[in-house]
């Protein structure tokens, strides 16, 4: 059923793929920069404004009273400084179920040109007091002081957002609908905390894509001035992660998304300072000066606009979206040719392949049940807190309910088990492959489910497929019933397979300073806040039924029996042994 000659020819174009992405490396691109010193940042008044701020509103809720007094205050010291303030209110999921929010924008028009430079704050706090969270909004409203009095090539936009403490409502508003062309997004996070965690500065995103790699060197270069922080970019393994699943909990993680190039300035990093209270006035002076730095040199570049990128940098060098694109199809180009040539072989066989393709098929059951009782939970209300992006550790209070709503879902997707075997049972379908040398049929129906699920991902994200190229390859020779394997080694081989998404699974609970009983409340409102959508979720949930179906195939192997010894007649070669004849005279006396 497995033709390795098929399975060998199929590599012919990946040699060729292998050699066109070695020549599409490039340099990347410089930062930015500015001769100008930011000696208009005064870190004692914003400092003071800071307290002001966090003693008169220590309980910002997103939406609730001192969330809205706060957003009218920044309102009222904006026009102060000469800007076109306008208030934004829109509904949103919050951390507390659905919540009127109100974003505070502030434009001051440009020279030059009407393309935007946008600056964004977020206010709220899901715990009380939480000063450090509140310094982006000090460094804002600094920002509105300096530039109030300061001419700009670019039109400047301040951008005071409600939500930021879970969700990311407020910024993924504005970036809907920015108002006009935008050049660059820089996310104020914690400007004074104590806590130092890198990196400080962070494109990721929620979907596919990356800040522009010159937007982060320029924000890494005014912070390396300004602060003497190493100019230390994310790792090649961690930008393959986010780029192949797109997750974070900060607020450009909504403003990518909009083809908005934008990146978070934060003392904490991704996750934030929490509900910490302790902040320094020096550490506001450095970080806002890297701001105020940033800006500047934003405003007086030259060139096209900042993009978007799907692109992995390593050292000096890029490597394009397209060419990971060509290089993984041609990799998986082998696993889809002899899934089909092995699905045509099991066919010829007279196997049952419609009813071995429903067994492997429905396998996803149990997972698209349990997906969709946790979109119901979210969209409905009964889950405490399910917005649209990932929430921060200790951000949302996921409370008794919601671990009896992560129950429920359980429960659901461990009760489609054995709706799965009566609904084959009633389509007179085996639930299970039977013994290796009886599952032909249940192997080609693995590899052609594998194969196909594999292309539709590269399809649609290839670094994401890219994490499937060694389990596409191993289900192969696990799935085929030739190839005979101990049962401890195709376990073995499956459990390979499934190592590239438990160690992406394992990046993002260190990342999010996740605790192991963290994870699954994060990975239900991720998946109950509807933010890997429906395609997403079909994806996953095939995915997972295909190793499902992997892991019962390998533990169907039966020992391995040794053959009986080949007995060896000696003698000449046209000798034939005794009565070889027949009815010869010789024999017949025996």
């Amino acid at each position: 059923m497995l033709d390795l000659r098929v399975y060998r020819a199929a590599f012919a174009p990946a040699v060729l793929a292998a050699v066109i992405t070695a020549f599409s490396l490039g340099s990347p691109p410089r930062a930015a920069t500015t001769t100008l010193a930011p000696d208009a940042f005064q870190a004692s008044r914003a400092f003071a404004s800071l307290r002001e701020l966090a003693e008169s509103y220590p309980a910002r809720r997103p939406g609730s009273p001192g969330d809205e007094a706060l957003a009218r205050d920044v309102a009222a010291e904006m026009r102060s400084t000469g800007l076109q303030v306008s208030s934004e209110r829109f509904n949103a999921r919050t951390i507390d179920g659905e919540r009127h929010l109100t974003n505070v924008v502030g434009v001051r028009p440009g020279s030059l040109t009407s393309r935007r430079i946008v600056v964004i704050a977020s206010r709220d706090a899901a715990a009380r007091g939480s000063d450090a969270q509140l310094s982006g909004t000090a460094g804002l409203l600094e920002l509105a002081r300096v530039y109030g009095g300061r001419a700009l090539r670019r039109t400047l936009v301040l951008v005071s957002t409600s939500g930021g403490s879970g969700g990311n409502a407020g910024a993924r508003e504005f970036a809907r609908h920015p108002g006009g062309p935008v050049d660059a997004v820089l996310v104020l996070g914690d400007l004074a905390g104590t806590t130092l965690r890198g990196p400080q500065v962070v494109p990721w995103s929620n979907t596919e894509g990356i800040a522009s790699i010159e937007l982060q060197r320029t924000v890494q270069a005014a912070l390396h001035q300004e602060t003497g922080l190493p100019e230390r970019g994310p790792s090649s393994l961690a930008q393959w992660a986010r780029l192949a699943v797109p997750l974070t909990v900060s607020e450009q993680g909504e403003v990518v998304p909009q083809q908005l190039p934008a990146v978070l300035l934060s003392a904490s990093g991704e996750r934030g300072p929490g509900a910490e209270r302790a902040v320094t006035e020096f550490r506001l002076n450095s970080f806002g000066r890297a701001a105020l730095r940033a800006i500047t040199a934003l405003d007086a570049r030259h060139g096209g606009p900042l993009n978007v990128r799907a692109a992995v940098l390593s050292g000096s060098n890029v490597l394009p979206a397209w060419s990971v694109w060509l290089l993984v199809g041609t990799l998986l180009l082998p696993v889809f040719v002899t899934a089909i040539d092995a699905f045509a072989r099991a066919s010829r066989r007279r196997q049952p392949m419609g009813a071995w393709l429903a067994w492997a098929g429905t396998s996803a059951l149990p997972f698209l049940l349990a997906a969709g009782v946790a979109l119901l939970l979210g969209v409905t209300g009964l889950l405490p807190a399910a917005p649209h992006a990932p929430v921060a550790r200790g951000a949302a209070d996921f409370g008794v309910a919601g671990w009896i709503c992560l129950l429920c879902v359980v429960l659901v997707g461990v009760a489609a088990v054995p709706v799965r075997r009566y609904l084959l049972g009633v389509l007179a379908l085996r639930a299970d492959p039977g013994p290796v040398g009886d599952s032909i049929g249940a192997g080609a129906a693995v590899m052609l489910l594998v194969a196909v699920a594999a292309m539709g991902i590269w399809l649609a994200n290839p670094f994401a497929a890219a994490l499937l190229v060694p389990g596409a390859h191993i289900a192969l020779f696990v799935a085929a019933p030739e190839v005979r394997l101990r049962r401890s080694v195709a376990l073995g081989l499956v459990a390979l397979a499934a190592l590239p998404g438990l160690l992406v699974l394992i990046y993002y609970t260190r990342q999010f300073g996740l605790t192991i009983g963290q994870v699954p409340p994060t990975m239900l409102q991720v998946v109950a806040g509807s933010h890997f959508g429906i395609v997403g979720l079909l994806a996953w949930s095939y995915l997972l039924g295909a190793l499902w179906c992997l892991i019962v195939i390998a533990a169907s192997q039966r020992p391995l029996e040794e053959e009986p010894p080949v007995v060896v007649t000696r003698g000449p070669r046209t000798y034939a042994g005794p009565g070889s004849l027949g009815g010869t005279e010789s024999a017949l006396r025996r």
